[in-house]
C-alpha cells in the first residue's frame, strides 16, 4: 500500500509540476511579450518624434542663413580681424535674437555676444571639436538642431560658417519666441505616460541625452548608481537590463540611436524603464497555491482510495501471515487456513509442504547435534595425541638431521684430506679426476651448510641487532684470492644478526661459480637514508629476463650446467626478508643481460648513536 501510494504521489507530483511549469512560463512569456512591444513602440514612437522635430529644426535655417551675410561682411570691413568687429551693433542689425560667436583654429571661443561662453575650449568634447573643425576648412552653411544649452538649460539652435580664409568659424545662436512651441521634453514626457497607460507594469519613464542628463524633469536628481548605467549605455550604446529586488523591480535601459552626421548635435538618447515585479509575483502566487491545493487534495483522494483497495486485497494475506507467525513460535503442527483466489491457494500448499520439510530437518539436526557432541568430546583428546606424534616426529627429524650433518661433514672432512693428500702425490696427468672428487666433496658440504642455515632462520629466534655491514663484507671477501673481489666502502651500521655473512658468501660464491678466468666481483653500498643499497655485480654471462623473478625461489636452479640445488638464492631472500629488506636481480649494464648480473638488496640502518635490538 505504501509503494502504491508513493507511486500516486510522484505522478501526481510530476503531472501538477508540469502543469505548474507551462502555466508559470505562460505568464512569464506574456508579460516579456508586453514588455518587448512595449519598448518597440517607444523606440518607433522616438524615432517618429524626432522626424518631426527635425523637421520643425530645419524650417529655420534659411533664417540663419540669410544672417551670416552681415555677419561675413562685418568680418571683411574689419580687415578679417575679429577684435575690430562690433559684435552687438550686429546683433541688433539682425534683429537681436541672435548671438554672434567667433570660434578659432583651437577651437576656442574667442568673442561672443553671449560673454559667458568666451573662452569656451571645445576641444574637451573631441567629437564635436573634429565636427567644427571639418566646418571651418569647409566652405559651407551649416545648421545645427534645436538644443538645450548645457549652462543655461535654454533652446537654442546653432548655424556654423567658416570664414573665407578659413581661420575661424562664425556661429549665430538662434533665440526666439517661435522655439517655445518647438517642445522637446513635452514630446518626451508625453510619449512616457502614453506608455504607462498601455502597460499597467510600466512606472516610470525617463529620457537622457548624450550628455547623461535628464529630459523633461529639471529638478530630478539622478543617484550614483542611475549615473554609471546610464553613462555606460552611452559608452556602450547598447541597452541593459538590471534587477532591483528590494523595491520589487526590473529596469530596462534602452539606447536609441539618432545620430545624424549631418548635424553637428547627437540627438541619441538613454530611455530607462522601470517594471514592477509585483503583479507578476502575486500571479504567480496565486498559481503556486492554486496547484499544491489541487495536488493536495488529488493525493489524499488517492490515499483514501489505496487505503480501501489495500486493505480489501491484503486481507488474505494478513490472514496468512496470521498462520506463519504461529509456525514461527513453535506450532509445527499448526496448517495454513484456506483462503479465497488460486495464487493464495498455491501459496498455503507451499507452505505446509515447507512446514513438513522443516520438521524433518530439524529432526535430522537433531541426530548430527548429538553426534557433533560425541565428536567433540573425543576431539581435544584426538588433537592432543597428534600434537605429541607430531612433536615426537619432529624431535626425530632434527635427531636425523644433526647425526646426517655431523658425520657426513666428518666424512667429508676426511674424504677432502685424503684427496688433498693424493693431489700432492699423484703426477699431473692424473690430478684431474681427484679435481673432480674434491669438488664434489666441497658441493656436499655447501649442500649440508645451506641445509643447516636454513633450519636457524626458520627454528632459531636468534634477536635482530646493530651489525657493522663493512666489516662482515671485509672479512668475507678476505676469504678469496686477492682482486678477485673488489669492495670499497666505509663503517655502516644496520639491523641484522649473525647470520649476515651467509647472504654475502652465498653471493659472491654463486657469482665467482658461473665467471670466466678473468671475471670480477664487484661490492658497492649506497645510503638511501633510512636504508642501504647493497649491490653485488660480476661478469659472468647473466641472468636472462624470464629467470630473474623466480631465481630466489627454493630449488629453483639455473641453466647453466654448474647450477647447484638452488638453496643460495633462497637463503639470501630469507635472511634479507628477516632483516626488513627487499632483494632483486638486475643487469650489471642495463638493458643488456650479457654483460653480467647485479644481485642487490636493501637493509634498514641505524643511526648515530641508535642501538636496536628486535626479536
Amino acid at each position: 500500500m505504501a509503494l502504491f501510494i508513493l507511486l500516486i504521489v510522484i505522478v501526481i507530483a510530476v503531472l501538477s509540476s508540469v502543469s505548474y511549469i507551462e502555466a508559470r512560463d505562460e505568464l512569464v512569456e506574456k508579460n516579456l511579450l508586453l514588455q518587448e512591444e512595449t519598448e518597440k513602440s517607444i523606440l518607433q514612437w522616438m524615432t517618429l518624434v524626432d522626424a518631426g522635430l527635425k523637421k520643425y529644426d530645419d524650417s529655420l535655417n534659411d533664417k540663419m542663413r540669410s544672417g551670416f551675410k552681415g555677419f561675413l561682411e562685418d568680418y571683411e570691413c574689419s580687415g578679417r580681424d575679429p577684435s575690430k568687429m562690433d559684435l552687438w551693433k550686429l546683433k541688433e542689425d539682425l534683429g537681436g535674437e541672435m548671438d554672434l560667436y567667433v570660434i578659432n583654429a583651437d577651437g576656442i571661443i574667442e568673442y561672443s555676444t553671449y560673454e559667458k561662453e568666451v573662452g569656451l575650449d571645445f576641444k574637451d568634447v573631441p567629437y564635436f571639436y573634429e565636427y567644427i573643425t571639418t566646418l571651418r576648412e569647409g566652405d559651407t552653411f551649416s545648421a545645427d538642431r534645436v538644443v538645450r544649452e548645457q549652462s543655461t538649460k535654454k533652446v537654442r539652435k546653432f548655424a556654423y560658417m567658416p570664414t573665407p580664409d578659413h581661420r575661424y568659424l562664425l556661429e549665430l545662436g538662434l533665440v526666439t519666441d517661435l522655439l517655445k512651441d518647438r517642445s522637446l521634453d513635452l514630446s518626451y514626457v508625453e510619449t512616457g505616460e502614453t506608455l504607462k497607460e498601455l502597460n499597467p507594469d510600466l512606472t516610470t519613464v525617463r529620457f537622457f541625452d548624450t550628455m547623461g542628463n535628464v529630459i523633461g524633469n529639471k529638478s530630478y536628481v539622478m543617484s550614483p548608481l542611475q549615473h554609471a548605467r546610464v553613462e555606460r549605455a552611452l559608452a556602450e550604446q547598447s541597452g541593459a537590463t538590471y534587477q532591483d529586488p528590494e523595491h520589487e523591480a526590473e529596469v530596462h535601459y534602452l539606447f536609441l540611436d539618432l545620430y545624424d552626421p549631418d548635424y553637428a548635435s547627437d540627438m541619441s538618447v538613454v530611455i530607462e524603464l522601470t517594471y514592477t515585479t509585483t503583479p507578476l509575483q502575486q500571479k504567480l502566487n496565486t498559481l503556486f497555491i492554486s496547484q499544491l491545493t489541487i495536488s493536495l487534495l488529488a493525493v489524499l483522494l488517492s490515499i483514501v482510495l489505496a487505503y480501501g483497495g489495500s486493505r480489501y486485497i491484503s486481507r488474505p494475506i494478513s490472514e496468512v501471515v496470521e498462520d506463519i507467525d504461529q509456525i514461527a513460535r513453535g506450532d509445527l503442527d499448526h496448517t495454513i487456513r484456506h483462503t479465497k483466489g488460486i495464487e493464495f491457494s498455491k501459496l498455503e500448499n507451499a507452505i505446509n509442504a515447507m512446514v513438513l520439510a522443516l520438521k524433518e530437518n530439524i529432526r535430522r539436526a537433531h541426530e548430527s547435534e548429538e553426534a557433533l557432541r560425541h565428536y567433540s568430546e573425543n576431539l581435544e583428546t584426538t588433537v592432543d595425541q597428534r600434537t605429541a606424534e607430531l612433536k615426537e616426529a619432529n624431535e626425530e627429524t632434527n635427531l636425523y638431521l644433526d647425526i646426517m650433518s655431523h658425520d657426513i661433514n666428518n666424512a667429508n672432512a676426511v674424504s677432502l684430506g685424503y684427496t688433498q693428500l693424493l693431489l700432492l702425490k699423484l703426477p699431473e696427468t692424473e690430478r684431474k679426476d681427484v679435481e673432480r672428487i674434491r669438488q664434489s666433496i666441497l658441493r656436499s658440504s655447501g649442500i649440508i651448510q645451506n641445509v643447516a642455515t636454513i633450519r636457524r632462520i626458520h627454528q632459531d629466534n636468534i634477536p635482530l641487532r646493530t651489525v657493522d655491514l663493512d666489516s662482515v663484507i671485509r672479512e668475507e671477501v678476505a676469504h678469496y684470492t686477492e682482486g678477485l673481489v673488489r669492495y670499497e666502502g666505509e663503517r655502516t651500521p644496520v639491523l641484522a644478526d649473525a647470520l649476515l655473512p651467509e647472504v654475502f658468501s652465498n653471493l659472491i660464491g654463486n657469482a665467482l661459480k658461473f665467471m670466466e678466468r678473468d671475471g670480477k666481483v664487484c661490492i658497492r653500498v649506497e645510503d638511501k637514508g633510512d636504508k642501504v643499497l647493497v649491490s653485488v655485480e660480476d661478469t659472468r654471462p647473466g641472468i636472462p629476463d624470464a629467470m630473474k623473478e623466480t631465481v630466489f625461489n627454493r630449488f629453483k636452479k639455473g641453466e647453466h650446467r654448474q647450477s647447484g640445488k638452488g638453496l643460495g638464492l633462497y637463503i639470501v631472500r630469507s635472511l634479507v626478508e628477516r632483516y626488513g629488506g627487499t632483494v632483486w636481480v638486475d643487469d650489471r649494464v642495463e638493458g643488456t643481460s650479457e654483460e653480467g648480473a647485479a644481485v642487490r638488496f636493501t637493509l634498514q640502518k641505524v643511526q648515530d648513536g641508535e642501538e636496536r635490538r628486535q626479536a
